[in-house]
């Protein structure tokens, strides 16, 4: 039996594995949110908002049909922050540090998964980028959970709860899901700006991408590691970085413009700008709000829909179609105008293979949602459009972010949700390869002829 199905896993593509092991790992978070102890006394779940609570929270989303405070347990609490755990770091990243833990041998095609998983290129260093990856999660979630303790000891009456809120507030912040234990989201902290502020440098850190990450620890300790040549950050780095930070300034303005005079009307302008800043930060890929976004201008709704539909940074914990295919589709557009063939950015000339990838994921991640949202529209048409479309740009990005109608919801309308929050962790790249398999090239061509377009 295990022959046969070792035989099996030999013919699939890496993307093919891969995602049979987050299937495998929603299947195993059903059965651990299935144990009566992760409830609270006297609390019922339905089977399907069970399995739609699992791929939320494999997915790192955040979207859920209850509130989770009113209905787990202390000990649901932590089996879901060890679901987010396997979730945020990635399938293939825990499993090889438990095969290390036991001294097993990461062979060539646990590196092959290793690669696919973390939208790497090349198989070597693969064992040092999962362990450098799970020190800083790790680290900084510890970091996080001490600091949110520490300062929770005023808004709570136990060491006890102040520092399981801090805990599960940082793992959820790190890890992008969304989730919280507070039963209002951050809105407890609206007035905070410190408790902001950490949660918002602990969402970039797990959605601005893990490479870049490990790029600017190298840059910090480059004396330490004895570089012989002046430290160069790849390309990748840089536009990841500049991509998010340019992203997250626009929406910070956008969001203070669109609702200085709706929603921020009448407040102080550094609590107006807080407001702002949070939400273009969490809209991203996080899902935590310190307000009410059913409030929200439909201009600010429809902003933040777009910024949930872009993402995270790749190889991060964030979803969508991420921010670099965004940036090489902005770069294409415009060197396109300018009549240019070649598309060059930080002294670097780009591929074109990687130029037409962005563009079939966007292009695909737009048919997606739009027959989604028709879907949906048709299957719940008593809520209005703008929240169907935050509803499937939130599921998609695995941001969480929702105008409260997840658990009225059809039960066709949540599989539609959970197909996308599914798609949305383990990317569009690998979704696409799934049923393509294993890339081949071609055996022959035929003649080149020009179509007219646009």
């Amino acid at each position: 039996m295990l022959g046969n199905v070792q035989a099996w896993l030999e013919k699939r593509s890496p993307a093919q594995v891969i995602t049979g092991y987050y299937l495998l790992a929603v299947l195993i978070a059903i059965l651990l949110f299935s144990i009566p102890a992760v409830h609270k006394p006297g609390v019922e779940v339905s089977f399907i908002d069970t399995v739609f609570t699992a791929v939320s929270v494999v997915s790192d989303t955040g979207l859920t049909v209850f509130t989770i405070s009113e209905t787990y347990s202390a000990f649901g609490y932590f089996v879901i922050m060890l679901v987010l755990q396997f979730s945020g770091v990635g399938i293939m990243a825990m499993s090889t540090f438990f095969w290390m833990l036991l001294g097993r041998k990461i062979g060539l095609r646990e590196r092959r998964l290793i690669m696919v998983d973390n939208n790497q290129f090349a198989l070597s260093g693969l064992v040092k980028l999962v362990k450098d990856i799970l020190k800083m999660i790790l680290l900084t979630e510890l970091i996080g959970a001490l600091i949110f303790g520490v300062h929770f000891l005023k808004y709570y009456p136990t060491w006890q709860e102040a520092f399981l809120q801090g805990l599960f507030a940082s793992v959820s912040a790190t890890t992008n899901a969304g989730m919280d234990i507070t039963g209002q989201s951050l809105t407890p902290f609206a007035d905070d700006y410190f408790v902001q502020l950490i949660t918002i440098m602990l969402i970039i850190f797990g959605a601005i991408g893990f490479p870049v990450l490990i790029e600017v620890k190298a840059f910090l300790f480059r004396k330490r590691l004895l570089l012989e040549h002046p430290f160069r950050f790849s390309l990748f780095a840089k536009l990841a970085t500049f991509t998010y930070a340019i992203l997250l300034v626009i929406g910070t303005i956008l969001i203070f413009l669109f609702e200085y005079q709706h929603y921020f009307n009448g407040l102080p302008w550094h609590k107006s700008f807080f407001y702002a800043f949070f939400q273009a930060a969490t809209t991203r890929s996080a899902g935590l709000t310190t307000m009410d976004i059913t409030e929200f201008s439909l201009p600010t709704l429809l902003l933040m829909s777009i910024f949930m539909f872009i993402g995270g940074s790749p190889n991060s914990v964030g979803g969508g179609i991420r921010t670099t295919t965004f940036a090489l589709n902005i770069l294409f557009i415009y060197h396109f105008a300018k009549g240019n063939r070649e598309i060059k950015v930080f002294n670097r000339e780009l591929h074109q293979e990687d130029i037409l990838k962005s563009l079939a994921i966007t292009l695909l991640a737009i048919v997606m949602c739009s027959i989604s949202v028709i879907a949906i529209s048709i299957s719940d048409n008593q809520f209005q459009l703008i929240n169907i479309f935050l509803e499937v740009c939130s599921a998609f990005g695995t941001v969480g972010l929702s105008t409260g109608i997840t658990p009225e919801l059809s039960i066709f309308s949540k599989c539609i949700l959970m197909v996308l929050m599914f798609i949305g962790r383990i990317g569009l790249t690998s979704f696409l390869f799934i049923i393509g398999g294993k890339q081949k090239k071609a055996r022959f061509h035929y003649p080149k002829e020009k179509v007219i377009t646009g």
